[in-house]
């Protein structure tokens, strides 16, 4: 087994052999003037089964669509000198909010980004929470291993957050099913019932509008459940309507913490109290939020697939 990281996915990588107790395979990384850069492994590939760790977000001066193509020449230098198995370690998947038509001659992004990295010779993709199940499963023909976010916070929440009755919020009808498992296993990490509650809400045109609300929340602390944090809205709206039907606080949790323009407002209202993401996205590091390691889950998933 050999584990590259490309360089922009060190911080994820680097913890990720140490909890595997394997080292980074080397690789050289050169960039030209124009742009351009290579990537080569400085080890031998031939028959081996690779694990290749990179997070398609724009970070550090490379845009997703820098990363996604390092990521494709990399696997098909893999490929060109005999490479056995190629499983891509990709905590943030771009594209995943892309995976259906709403409008006429809408693409469906997410498929297209599957078919291209499938064509590069990737065997298998690990993701952390992607933004629909269903949809990244089918746009893949690989095989696909999807982490649930639950896997990396349910742990800290018990710990931390469960000194007063805990309900989990959908912010949107879409996350629905997402936040009802991320419940069970709260309520498996506990022991005893944790409450439900969602509220409905629309987007069209970047226009978002909120209606019915549905849950008790009274007294409660408001663990409010999504795959990730852009501008933030979404989130807030959400903590607003709870505290508005008498909840007691709200916490934000989210896989990926993008944090576009705007979503600094999270960190700035009384209506959150505290606004948790996975390490998935490294820019994440240099806002309020609380970040909550990937890591250990990813190895321990990694762990049972090498051992199988």
């Amino acid at each position: 087994m050999l584990l590259f990281a490309l360089p922009e996915a060190h911080d994820i990588g680097a913890p990720l052999a140490q909890a595997l107790n394997t080292t980074l395979a080397p690789l050289e990384v050169r960039s030209f003037e124009d742009g351009e850069f290579k990537l080569r492994p400085l080890t031998p590939v031939r028959d081996a089964d690779i694990y290749v760790v990179q997070s398609l977000h724009s970070a550090d001066g490379l845009s997703v669509h820098d990363r996604l193509c390092r990521l494709l020449f990399f696997m098909s230098v893999l490929r060109d000198h005999g490479a056995a198995r190629i499983t891509v370690i990709c905590p943030y998947l771009c594209y995943g909010r892309k995976d259906r038509r709403t409008k006429p001659f809408d693409p469906l992004t997410l498929r297209y980004v599957a078919q291209i990295i499938e064509a590069t010779g990737c065997d298998r993709l690990m993701t952390l929470e992607a933004h629909n199940v269903m949809a990244f499963q089918n746009a893949f023909r690989c095989e696909t291993l999807h982490l649930e976010m639950a896997t990396v916070f349910v742990g800290e929440i018990a710990r931390d957050l469960a000194d007063k009755p805990l309900c989990v919020m959908s912010p949107d009808p879409g996350g629905i099913k997402r936040a009802q498992l991320f419940r069970e296993a709260l309520e498996t990490e506990l022991g005893e019932p944790v409450e439900f509650a969602f509220r409905d809400k629309r987007r069209s045109g970047g226009i978002r509008t909120s209606g019915a609300f549905a849950g008790d929340v009274a007294g409660k602390r408001v663990i409010i459940v999504d795959d990730m944090i852009v501008s933030g809205g979404t989130l807030l709206s959400a903590a607003r309507a709870a505290l508005e039907f008498g909840a007691y606080e709200c916490v934000a949790v989210a896989a990926h913490g993008l944090f576009a323009q705007g979503s600094e407002t999270l960190f700035e209202t009384p209506e959150l109290s505290r606004v948790m993401v996975s390490d998935s996205v490294s820019t994440a590091r240099a806002t309020g939020a609380h970040i909550v390691s990937g890591i250990p889950a990813l190895a321990s998933r990694l762990l049972e697939l090498m051992q199988a």
